[in-house]
């Protein structure tokens, strides 16, 4: 399967907010065939998630996929999910602090807060309406790809900017605690 190019933070279209896909058109060949490079590009890339916009594409569509990731060997597992216009609704008031990366912004990482638990409504691939909940850690990745749907990246909503750091710093400096805090997050609410 063919792989799309990622793009990097200062490109446009990673500020775009996304167009609906129109349900009619969620099983035409253009968008499964787009569905399936996400997917690959995802994959090759070792990503956790990605978002249509970080392939320069404005449809409201991202993947969500967690296996054995040497990104995020903390992060439990999570069966691929193809969301297409995906609407999230909080469904807690409390906040964990995560500390995400991302594909398009290559080498760094900060703390973000997000909701534990989240319901998740939309479309599936096959253009089936879906309506879940999400906790945990997951909860976190699936915000952070809707909010690439909205033109928004995790360097735009971190409260504490002293928390930026590449990778290499955050293996060295910081990945222990953050393991005991995801190990927490996870006997609180699972996933």
């Amino acid at each position: 399967m063919t792989t799309l190019k990622i793009i990097d933070i200062g490109h446009p279209t990673l500020r775009v907010v996304g167009d609906e896909v129109p349900v009619d058109e969620i099983k035409s060949s253009a968008v499964q065939n787009f569905i399936d490079q996400l997917i690959a590009t995802k994959r090759e890339a070792k990503g956790a998630g990605i978002a249509a916009n970080q392939v320069d594409n404005t449809r409201r569509i991202f993947v969500v996929e967690v296996g054995n990731n040497p990104r995020y060997p903390y992060k439990p597992a999570y069966p691929l999910c193809v969301m297409i216009n995906p609407k999230i609704t909080f469904l807690s008031e409390e906040r964990f602090e995560n500390f995400e990366g991302c594909l398009s912004i290559p080498n760094l990482r900060g703390v973000v807060h997000r909701c534990p638990h989240i319901r998740v409504q939309g479309y599936n691939r096959d253009a089936e309406a879906v309506d879940f909940e999400v906790k945990g850690i997951s909860a976190g990745t699936f915000q952070h790809e809707d909010d690439h749907l909205n033109g928004v990246l995790f360097t735009d909503i971190i409260k504490d900017p002293t928390t930026l750091c590449t990778w290499e710093e955050f293996s060295l400096r910081y990945e222990d605690a953050f393991r005991e805090s995801v190990e927490q997050v996870v006997a609180k609410y699972g996933s």
